[in-house]
C-alpha cells in the first residue's frame, strides 16, 4: 500500500547535518540527565517490598495513601491500583525482615479502619538479589547489542553494522533520558521495553539497509547519498505504516492500560518514535559518511557474479564429461 505518492526521491541526506545536530543534543541532554538525576530504580533492582491489598468494595485509594504516607517505615513508598478498583498495591524501598510476619502484620494494624481487605501477597526483594538483578540486566543489553554487531556483519558489511549500532545506542540513550527526565521507576518490564526498543530499532533499520543494498545495484547513480534518498523514500510507506500502527497500539497500551503498565507502555512509546527516526535520519548517513563506495560495491558483486558464473560453467562441464 503506498501512502505516499512521488515522482521524484525525497532529500532525506541534504539535511543530514541537522539532523545529526539535533540527535548529538537529544543524546548530551540525555547524558545529562542520566548523570545529574539518576535513574529511579525500582524494588526489581534496588530491592524493597510489594503488598498487595483486596478489599472487599472500592479500595480507599488516596487514604491509604494518607496513612502510608504517615508511617516514618514506609517514606517514600507509593500505592496504586492494581487490575480492579478493589485492589491496590503498596511499593516500598524498605525491604522488612520478615515476609510473612513483618509487612503483613504492619499493614493489617497500619489499614485496619480503611475498611474490609485481605493481603493477598507479600514479596521481598533483598538489596542483593536487585544488584544482581541490575548486572544481569545491564548485561543482556551488552550482549544483544554484541549480538547484532556480529549479525549484521555477516549480513551485510562493517559500515552497516556500525551504522546500526551508533543508532540502537542512540535511541537507548534517549529513552533513559526520558525515564530519568519523569524518573520512571526502573524495573523489569522496562528492561523489557528497552530490549524491545533494541529489537524494534533493528528491524526498522535492516529494512531501510536491505532496501538501500537493492538501490545500490539497480539505481543508476554512483552518489550514495542519492541511492539513500531514493531507497528510504521507496520504504517511506511501509515505514508510516508500521511506526503507526505500533504507535498507537502502544498508545492505546499507555492510556487504558493502567499504572501497572506505565512506565513499559511510556518507554516504548519513546522507543517507537526514536526507533523511526534514527532508522532514516542516523543510520543512513552514518553510512554515507563511513566513505561507503558504490562503485566498490558493485565492482565486487560483478566479480562475485563471474566467480559464480565461471564455478558454474565448470560444473556444467564436469557434468557432461567434457573436464
Amino acid at each position: 500500500m503506498e501512502v505516499f505518492k512521488y515522482e521524484k526521491a525525497i532529500g532525506f541526506m541534504e539535511n543530514a547535518k541537522k539532523t545529526a545536530m539535533v540527535s548529538a543534543f537529544l543524546v548530551v541532554a540525555s547524558l545529562v540527565l542520566l548523570f545529574t538525576k539518576g535513574l529511579n530504580y525500582g524494588i526489581d533492582f534496588a530491592g524493597g517490598t510489594i503488598i498487595q491489598v483486596k478489599y472487599e468494595g472500592i479500595a480507599p485509594i488516596e487514604k491509604v495513601r494518607t496513612i502510608v504516607a504517615k508511617d516514618a517505615k514506609y517514606a517514600g513508598a507509593t500505592v496504586t491500583k492494581f487490575g480492579g478498583d478493589n485492589e491496590l498495591v503498596i511499593r516500598t524501598k524498605q525491604a522488612s525482615k520478615s515476609v510473612s510476619g513483618g509487612a503483613k502484620v504492619e499493614v493489617q494494624k497500619m489499614l485496619k479502619d480503611t475498611g474490609t481487605f485481605e493481603i493477598r501477597r507479600v514479596d521481598l526483594v533483598g538489596p542483593a538479589v536487585g544488584e544482581e538483578l541490575k548486572t544481569k540486566g545491564l548485561l543482556s543489553m551488552l550482549f544483544s547489542i554484541i549480538g547484532i554487531l556480529i549479525y549484521l556483519s555477516f549480513r551485510f558489511e562493517w559500515r552497516f553494522a556500525v551504522a546500526s549500532i551508533v543508532a540502537l545506542v542512540h535511541d537507548v540513550t534517549i529513552a533513559m533520558g526520558m525515564l530519568a527526565l519523569f524518573q520512571v521507576d526502573i524495573n523489569l518490564p522496562i528492561l523489557a521495553a528497552i530490549l524491545t526498543i533494541l529489537g524494534y530499532s533493528l528491524n526498522d533499520t535492516v529494512i531501510v539497509f536491505d532496501r538501500i543494498r537493492e538501490g545500490i545495484r539497480t539505481i543508476k547513480s554512483p552518489n550514495m547519498s542519492e541511492v539513500i534518498d531514493e531507497s528510504v523514500t521507496h520504504t517511506l510507506s511501509r515505514t508510516t505504516l508500521t511506526s503507526l500502527t505500533t504507535f498507537f497500539v502502544v498508545l492505546t497500551l499507555f492510556v487504558f492500560g493502567g499504572e501497572i503498565i506505565h512506565g513499559f507502555s511510556f518507554t516504548l512509546l519513546v522507543g517507537v518514535v526514536v526507533g523511526t527516526y534514527s532508522s532514516i535520519f542516523v543510520a543512513s548517513p552514518i553510512l554515507m559518511w563511513l566513505n561507503f563506495s558504490v562503485a566498490e560495491f558493485r565492482e565486487k558483486e560483478a566479480a562475485a557474479a563471474k566467480r559464480q558464473k565461471e564455478r558454474e560453467k565448470q560444473r556444467a562441464q564436469f557434468e557432461q564429461g567434457t573436464i
